[in-house]
This record gives structure tokens, C-alpha cells and sequence, in this order.
């Protein structure tokens, strides 16, 4: 069995519905169990419990969300000793472009160490129904590429 951990953090609710498709997509393997947490919420041990991670993010001014970040701040210096080294992907909720928040967000965690396992799902102009699908697929590719081996 292995864990993926869904960090995630919404204001307008927005990046929420992805959130929620993407963790919807997660729970189609059986083989993986998936942590569905608030970034405010996700601490160290979260981190040290997941064998993959997948960060969602408004784009915020052209960056990720505070939260976000503020999960950064928390555990980038007490992860160092571990150098963990997962795979991750994320999902952008953006009004423009959505580049600025994932150029940051890969900056960041180059320093604990994590890989990028995939380009990264941007959604502009907000979550519609159409939206369901493409989020469910993508939480459904991590997951099966956790549960064989491919990351």
C-alpha cells in the first residue's frame, strides 16, 4: 500500500472543487491510501508518512496562496534531515496564467528534495463542471503511478 498526501489550499472555493475531484480521482486505486488535508492542517509527519504529494494552489498575485507557503515555512528546515525526495505533481486555480505560482512552488521544494512527476493542471477563469474529469484523471495518474512503482 502506498500513501499520497493531497495538500491543498482554497479562499473562494475554487481551488477546493479541484481539490475535490483530483482527491476523487486519488481513491479510484485501491492500492493507495490518500490523505486529503488543508494546508494549514499538513505538518512534518505528513510528510513523512506520504510516498507522494500533490500541492494545489489559487495563483494568488502571481504566486501560490499564503497557506501554502506557510506550509513551506513550516516544514521546508525540520524536512532537511530526511531529504525525502518524493514524487509530486499540482493543480493551479488561476484568473490569469497560473505560471507564477507553479514556478514558485518548484523553486521551493528543489530543497527538500522532491521530483516533479508531471506538468502541472491549470485551470483559468474557474472550476466548471467540464473541469470534473480532466482533476479526477489527474489524481487517478498519480495514484496508479504510485501504486506501480512508476514514481
Amino acid at each position: 500500500m502506498k500513501n499520497l498526501l493531497v495538500i491543498y489550499h482554497s479562499q473562494s472555493g475554487g481551488t477546493e472543487r479541484m481539490a475535490q475531484a483530483v482527491y476523487a480521482g486519488c481513491q479510484q486505486d485501491e492500492d493507495v491510501e490518500t490523505r486529503f488535508l488543508k494546508a494549514f492542517d499538513a505538518t512534518l509527519d505528513d510528510l513523512l508518512w506520504a510516498d507522494g504529494l500533490i500541492f494545489g494552489t489559487p495563483e494568488n498575485f502571481g504566486y501560490m496562496s499564503g497557506a501554502l507557503k506557510d506550509f513551506f515555512d513550516r516544514t521546508f528546515y525540520p524536512a532537511e534531515p530526511y531529504q525525502i525526495n518524493l514524487p509530486y505533481c499540482m493543480f493551479v486555480s488561476s484568473g490569469n496564467d497560473g505560471t507564477g505560482a507553479v514556478r514558485e512552488v518548484d523553486r521551493i521544494v528543489k530543497g527538500y528534495p522532491l521530483r516533479k512527476i508531471n506538468d502541472p493542471l491549470i485551470i483559468v477563469g474557474g472550476f466548471k463542471d467540464e473541469h470534473q474529469q480532466e482533476c479526477e484523471e489527474f489524481g487517478l495518474g498519480m495514484a496508479a503511478g504510485l501504486s506501480l512503482g512508476i514514481f
